[in-house]
């Protein structure tokens, strides 16, 4: 098995390489720098990329196969194609990204960031913990049918329900 910086630069330079050197062995890409690339047709099987970044990217046809996605960087990236199967995704930031035709099959997105995100032609129908992700009103959501069907995409900043009745009182100030 190549070392950690073996496998990075192969996926910048030849991704025909890195499929062939990953052939669905576990890999330790954990904080590695991939932001501002572009990165097409590579498959991501068994790897930890905890922390990593794809920051401002492009990525094409890339797939993430049981892969640990946990606090990964997607923000401003445009991500099209590609999946994110049986992978967990906890705090992973989609933030300002657009993700278009994306598959997020039986994949865990609690924690997830998803402020300004494009959903739009995305199938997040068998993600799990949606519910438990952070999205404001200016996320795009896929059609009903591509959602799955307990998730409410409907934002609320009605934050009375966490204050304390102590908060209303008034005061002489």
């Amino acid at each position: 098995m190549k070392s950690k910086e073996e496998l990075a630069e192969l996926v910048l330079t030849d991704v025909d390489a890195f499929n062939e050197a990953m052939n669905g062995d576990a890999a330790d890409l954990t904080e590695t720098d991939f932001s501002n690339s572009s990165i097409e047709g590579a498959v991501f099987n068994n790897a930890d990329l905890t922390s990593t970044s794809f920051a401002d990217s492009q990525l094409t046809d890339v797939k993430f196969i049981n892969c640990d996605l946990t606090s990964v960087d997607f923000t401003r990236s445009t991500v099209v194609e590609c999946s994110f199967n049986d992978s967990v995704l906890n705090g992973t930031d989609f933030s300002y990204a657009k993700l278009d035709y994306c598959k997020f099959n039986e994949s865990d997105l609690a924690g997830a960031i998803l402020r300004e995100a494009d959903f739009s032609n995305s199938d997040l129908s068998s993600a799990e913990n949606l519910n438990a992700c952070r999205f404001d009103d200016t996320t795009v959501w896929p059609d009903s049918d591509n959602l799955p069907e307990d998730f409410d995409s409907t934002y609320s900043d009605d934050l009375s329900s966490l204050k304390d009745d102590d908060d209303y009182e008034s005061t002489d100030y």
